[in-house]
């Protein structure tokens, strides 16, 4: 028993153990939170690249609308109609009285259809072959539970007496 006692005492006592441990603990802790602290650096890295690729990419959309607007504008001058008619005159037309316009008459022709409006009623109206609904579909919860209580039992199934 001296002995044991004597063992346990030689361990417990000697302070370098214990400063080893203490040294251990706090090396594992610094492990520890080195590893979240990189872990975290890591994630907000990524992050800020990203935003910054989202940034660059919205430059690039703007700068894009901005070039696609202003191709708008330089279509719209270059049809407007005095452009238009400057070019024309510098390409030799010139403009026409009624007197110099001749109407030619063909046999035959019967000009263009006549368009057909959509608030014309004959292509909204239903058509009589339209296929029917079941009744399974349009009944109500309430009308079904009224029938299956109301009914006898051999109507339900369809035999008639």
């Amino acid at each position: 028993m001296d002995r044991v006692l004597k063992i346990n005492q030689a361990y417990s006592l000697t302070p370098w153990r214990k400063q080893l441990q203490s040294i251990g603990l706090f090396l594992v802790v610094l492990v520890v939170i080195a590893l979240i602290a990189g872990v975290y650096l890591n994630i907000n890295a990524k992050a800020a690249t990203i935003g910054r690729q989202i940034q660059n990419h919205r430059n690039r959309i703007d700068e894009l609308e901005n070039d696609i607007a202003n191709q708008q504008s330089q279509v719209a001058i270059l049809t407007s109609s005095a452009t238009m008619e400057q070019r024309a005159i510098e390409m030799g037309f010139r403009r026409t009285q009624s007197d110099d316009i001749l109407y030619l008459v063909i046999d035959g022709y019967k000009g263009r259809s006549p368009a057909v409006l959509a608030s014309d009623t004959k292509i909204f109206a239903p058509s009589q072959t339209q296929p029917r609904i079941s009744s399974d579909f349009t009944q109500s919860l309430l009308d079904w539970i009224r029938e299956e209580f109301t009914l006898p039992q051999s109507l339900r199934r369809g035999v008639i007496p």
